[in-house]
């Protein structure tokens, strides 16, 4: 039984063929990646400029939890996941596999954590900066580039082998697990709302 609740959608037909491995919605994604640019950005000031690390340390401490939502039940039913969903209603659906994201969410849930232990121990300077810098680096190149370096790094595994082969692997997004990015020949009805 899997935790994840990524979607598995029949008959999703992908560059001419029929897919069926979990997905999520890249346009979702992304706008969970502006929400959460936005939010880290406010926060990353109050702490820089003001010198209030109260927001930094409540954000890093529910990032934490969001990103631990994402890995485990789906960006579907973390609380940025529903209102980036709510963000994209009406717009069509572009799937791609889930594995990817995932590992670039645990990416962030690693980084979310090590801010969390940092800033609520009281550790100011340098050390929390450049992660909070990298943060919002990853976060902005996702939402307004839809370059997902941590789907880069897996798809950098994946070709050196370094991770087996999978079959959840059809569709990535940009092409980050190798070749050409998918063309979506059908999208299902019920995808875009």
């Amino acid at each position: 039984m899997s935790l994840s609740s990524d979607e598995r959608i029949s008959r999703l037909t992908i560059d001419a063929g029929e897919r069926s491995a979990p997905v999520v919605n890249e346009r979702e994604v992304r706008a969970a990646a502006g929400v959460t640019l936005a939010v880290g950005a406010v926060a990353f000031s109050y702490a820089y400029f003001a010198k209030q690390y109260i927001p930094l340390q409540i954000t890093a401490s529910l990032f934490f939890i969001e990103f631990l939502l994402r890995v485990t039940v789906g960006i579907r039913h973390s609380p940025v996941g529903i209102v980036a969903r709510a963000m994209t209603i009406g717009q069509p659906a572009e799937w791609v596999s889930a594995k990817p994201k995932r590992f670039a969410w645990t990416l962030g849930l690693v980084m979310a954590g090590a801010m969390a232990v940092i800033t609520n121990s009281g550790i100011r300077g340098y050390l929390p900066r450049t992660i909070c810098l990298i943060c919002l680096t990853l976060m902005w190149m996702e939402a307004a580039l839809g370059l997902c370096l941590g789907c880069r790094i897996y798809g950098l595994l994946l070709r050196r082998g370094w991770v087996g082969q999978d079959p959840e692997i059809e569709i990535c997004a940009d092409g980050a697990c190798g070749g050409q990015p998918p063309t979506i020949d059908h999208a299902p009805p019920w995808s875009s709302g």
